[in-house]
């Protein structure tokens, strides 16, 4: 069967399937489904490493960082205000943002048909 291309970034976020956009990507917060259970793509070619990471760090270290600067020189608050915050704000938007993106990298890695490099002989 033909399967319409989805949009990774919409099916990624949504934790679908990259294929179809019907069945469920992960069986768990992180760890994903054997296969999808609406067109039977299996997920075994799936590996997105420690990408999801990386980009985590970026974007939760630019707005933490960028926050905790902007709060210092605006209201130069007293320090137990800087660990009351940062920690609790760095912790939900690690939480929050790391499937999305791990279900992102996997998507984008099927819809551009990403494998392992490997060498010529």
């Amino acid at each position: 069967m033909q399967y319409p291309p989805q949009n990774p970034i919409a099916v990624g976020v949504a934790g679908k399937c990259p294929r179809c956009g019907q069945g469920k990507l992960f069986a768990g917060y992180l760890r994903l489904a054997p296969t999808c259970e609406a067109c039977g793509l299996d997920f075994n070619f799936a590996d997105s490493a420690d990408g999801p990471a990386v980009f985590l760090m970026f974007i939760v270290g630019f707005i933490v960082v960028g926050g905790a600067l902007w709060l210092e020189f605006t209201y130069e608050p007293p320090f137990w205000v800087h660990i009351v915050i940062w920690p609790a704000l760095t912790a939900m938007l690690s939480l929050g943002l790391l499937r999305p993106l791990k279900g992102v990298m996997i998507a984008l890695q099927y819809a551009n048909r990403a494998e392992q490099g490997r060498f010529e002989k």
